[in-house]
């Protein structure tokens, strides 16, 4: 767990580090983007009779007002990419654990799960290599304990996901792959993520 925990604050410190170049690089861009609009509606503003100057002064809010718009929206586009790859990187970053521990979140998540016990276990080729028959005889043995059928096996299928499972039986799926995980957090997390990285 400790592991874990080193490695979202690695993802979130590398993140924010990404985040802090990417805003200073929207306040430059602000920066100019405003300096420029100014300079034209200044122009603008300083040509002309006193009707211009007043039609000028008008376009000249709207021209800022419309730059800071765009600043506002490249920051926004810019700390969403970054959130994003941070949910990207802990997807990858779970790819990655030893396989004790993606076996033992398996098991731990298969018997916490009610279902009837004897679905199939849907994964992708890597993890395949992983999971003996033995651990499958292990899980069903937990899962008769808990008077449900203990007759878990491991489907011939493969899926092209990132990690995890995907329990199926008679077509009707339960999504445990690494990437539903996430997904299922990032809406709950975007709002911490997002504080931790920009303020």
């Amino acid at each position: 767990m400790a592991n874990l925990e080193n490695l979202t604050s690695k993802i979130l410190h590398d993140a924010k580090m990404q985040s802090e170049e990417l805003v200073q690089n929207a306040e430059n861009e602000k920066a100019k983007i405003i300096s420029k609009r100014i300079a034209e509606a200044n122009e603008i503003a300083t040509s002309g009779l006193e009707k211009a100057k007043s039609e000028a002064a008008t376009r000249k809010e709207r021209i800022i007002s419309n730059a800071h718009l765009q600043v506002r929206n490249k920051k926004l586009e810019s700390k969403g990419k970054v959130i994003s790859t941070v949910f990207d990187k802990a997807v990858e970053n779970l790819t990655q654990l030893d396989s004790e521990i993606v076996l033992t979140y398996f098991k731990n998540a298969i018997l916490s799960m009610n279902i009837e016990g004897d679905e199939s276990i849907i994964v992708n080729e890597k993890t395949k290599n992983m999971i003996t028959n033995a651990f499958v005889s292990e899980i069903n043995a937990e899962l008769s304990k808990a008077g449900k059928k203990g007759e878990l096996k491991l489907s011939n299928e493969t899926r092209d996901i990132k990690g995890g499972f995907i329990l199926e039986k008679n077509g009707i799926e339960v999504n445990n792959t690494f990437e539903a995980l996430v997904n299922s957090l990032k809406e709950d997390l975007e709002y911490e993520v997002a504080n931790v990285l920009f303020n």
